[in-house]
C-alpha cells in the first residue's frame, strides 16, 4: 500500500513538473502594462463634428474647424470620473485633417481660424493629461481622403513621417490606434499600406506604447463595435494569413481568440456612448445611461479585455453635459460595487487531499491587493484527473453577489474551465462555471450569504496560477 502511494506522488509530480515551465505565449511588460490601463475614453473629435458627418469627404474647408471653448482639461475631469485610466484621440480621421499642425500637410488646425492657426488639439491634451494622471494614445487613420499622394507609395513616406511627428512630439504613448479602413484617395486610388514600416517606428520610438487593430500586435479588436467580448476569450491570437481591415480574422475569432494561439494578443473592446462616434446634436438624448454603461463594462473588462470607451466632444470643444453626468454617475456605479472587498486578508483552507508538489518559485496572496503577488492552486488527489482547488473562509455568513478572479498573466493565460462554489447545509452548491479568466473575470449572480467558497480549476494549459480573488 506504501508503495502504491508512493507512486501515486511521483506520477503527480511528474505531471506537475512539466507544467511549471510550459512554453506559452506571455505578454512583453508594455502589454502587462496596457492590462492594467483596462478601461479609457476615445475622442472622436475633428471637421466631422461641425459638418455632422461621421465619415468626411476630405473635401471640407478647413475653417470649418473652428471650437469656441476647446478645454482639454474638462475632458480628463469627465475620464477620471468615470474611472478611466487614458485616453486616445483621433489625431487625423479618414477626412485628413491633422489636429496638430503638421509639416507634412496643408489640411490642419494651422490652416483653421481656430487660435488664429496657432492651436494644436495634441499638444493641450497631452499636456492635460499629464496634470491630471492619464496615459495618452493617439489614433492616426492610414486612410486619406485630402492628401494628393494617397494612393502612391509616396504616401507611405508621408503618412511614416506624420506618425514620427506624433511618435516624438507629445510624450509618451501608450497606445497607437490603427483601423483597416483603405477606401479610394483623391487620385481615386488605394493604397498599399507598409504597416511592417509603421510598426517599427513605434516599436523604435514608442517601446513602451501597444498597437491596437485587427491582428495586433500589441492588442486585437474585439470583433463589434458594441464594446463586448465572448464569455471565452483567450488572449492568444494567430495572426498568419491574416491583414488588417477587410482581409482581419473573422468576427467570432475575434470575440474569442485562439485557445493555443501562437501570440499574445489581448482583446480591445470599443463602444460609442452615443449612437455616432462624432458629436451630433440630434442624439443628445441617446446617451447611455449609467446602468447600460455597467452592462458594457461587465461584459468587456469583466470578462479579461480592456475596454475603449468613446465621448466625442461637442462643437464647443467640451464634452456634453449628459454625457458628462452619466460618466460621472458610472463611475460612482463602479465604485460602489466594487468599493468593499470581503475577501481581503481573509483566510485560505483546505478540505481536501492536496498535493505537495507546486512550483517553489512564486508569491503569495491570493487576496492581498498586489496584482504582483500569485499563488499556484493545489491539486486536489482525491478526485481523477487534474484538478485544482482552494477554499476561502470569510470567517463569518456574509451577503454577496459579485467575485473578480485574476490570473497572474506573466506567466501566460492558462484556465479554460474553473467553477465557484458555496458551502450550503453542509453540501458544496454551484454558483458559477466558467471557461476563461485572463486578466480579470467579473462574476455577477443573484446575492448569496456564505461563509465558505470553494474554486476549483477543471482544466488549464499548465499550473493555473491566480493572482487575485476579491468577494463584493
Amino acid at each position: 500500500m506504501r508503495i502504491h502511494f508512493l507512486l501515486l506522488w511521483l506520477l503527480v509530480a511528474i505531471q506537475l513538473a512539466g507544467q511549471t515551465t510550459p512554453d506559452l505565449p506571455k505578454p512583453s511588460p508594455a502589454q502587462l502594462r496596457w492590462h492594467e490601463t483596462e478601461f479609457y475614453l476615445f475622442f472622436h473629435f475633428g471637421p466631422n463634428t461641425f459638418t455632422n458627418l461621421e465619415w468626411g469627404h476630405g473635401t471640407e474647408t478647413e475653417d470649418v474647424f473652428n471650437p469656441t471653448d476647446l478645454d482639454c482639461d474638462q475632458w480628463c475631469r469627465v475620464a477620471k470620473q468615470a474611472g478611466a485610466r487614458g485616453v486616445v484621440i483621433t489625431a487625423k480621421h479618414h477626412d485628413g485633417f491633422c489636429l496638430w499642425p503638421s509639416g507634412y500637410s496643408t489640411h490642419t488646425v494651422r490652416e483653421s481660424p481656430w487660435k488664429d492657426g496657432r492651436g494644436d488639439v495634441l499638444r493641450e491634451l497631452s499636456e492635460a493629461c499629464r496634470r491630471h494622471g492619464l496615459k495618452f494614445g493617439v489614433y492616426l487613420s492610414p486612410w486619406d481622403r485630402n492628401h494628393p499622394q494617397y494612393g502612391t507609395p509616396e504616401y507611405n513616406d508621408v503618412y511614416a513621417k506624420t506618425l514620427t511627428e506624433l511618435l516624438t512630439g507629445y510624450g509618451e504613448l501608450f497606445e497607437v490606434w490603427w483601423d483597416g479602413a483603405n477606401g479610394e484617395g483623391p487620385n481615386g486610388k488605394k493604397q498599399v499600406y507598409d504597416f511592417h514600416r509603421f510598426e517599427k517606428l513605434v516599436a523604435r520610438l514608442q517601446p513602451d506604447a501597444v498597437i491596437f487593430s485587427d491582428i495586433g500586435p500589441g492588442c486585437r479588436w474585439a470583433g463589434n463595435e458594441r464594446g463586448t467580448v465572448n464569455e471565452t476569450n483567450w488572449c492568444t491570437l494567430d495572426t498568419a494569413g491574416f491583414g488588417r481591415g477587410a482581409t482581419g480574422p473573422p468576427a467570432d475569432t475575434l470575440q474569442r481568440g485562439n485557445s493555443y494561439g501562437a501570440n499574445w494578443i489581448p482583446a480591445e473592446c470599443d463602444v460609442s456612448i452615443r449612437p455616432g462616434w462624432f458629436y451630433h446634436p440630434e442624439e443628445d438624448e441617446q446617451v447611455k445611461t449609467p446602468e447600460q454603461l455597467l452592462e458594457i463594462y461587465l461584459k468587456s473588462v469583466g470578462r479579461g479585455a480592456n475596454l475603449i470607451l468613446n465621448v466625442p466632444p461637442d462643437r464647443r470643444g467640451r464634452i456634453h453635459a449628459r454625457d458628462s453626468l452619466h460618466l460621472a454617475e458610472f463611475g460612482a456605479l463602479l465604485h460602489t460595487r466594487f468599493s468593499s472587498n470581503l475577501a481581503k486578508d481573509k483566510k485560505w483552507i483546505r478540505l481536501f487531499r492536496a498535493c505537495a508538489f507546486t512550483p517553489r518559485k512564486y508569491r503569495s496572496d491570493l487576496n492581498d491587493g498586489d496584482p504582483a503577488t500569485y499563488q499556484p492552486l493545489h491539486q486536489d488527489v482525491a478526485v481523477s484527473g487534474p484538478v485544482y482547488r482552494e477554499v476561502l473562509d470569510l470567517g463569518r455568513k456574509r451577503r454577496f453577489q459579485t467575485i473578480v478572479l485574476q490570473e497572474y498573466l506573466p506567466e501566460g493565460q492558462r484556465i479554460a474551465a474553473f467553477t465557484v462554489e458555496v458551502r450550503e447545509k453542509g453540501e458544496w452548491q454551484m454558483l458559477f462555471q466558467g471557461t476563461t479568466i485572463g486578466h480579470k473575470r467579473i462574476l455577477t449572480f443573484p446575492e448569496v450569504r456564505a461563509r465558505r467558497i470553494r474554486f476549483t480549476v477543471k482544466e488549464a494549459r499548465a499550473h493555473p496560477l491566480i493572482s487575485e480573488v476579491a468577494v463584493y
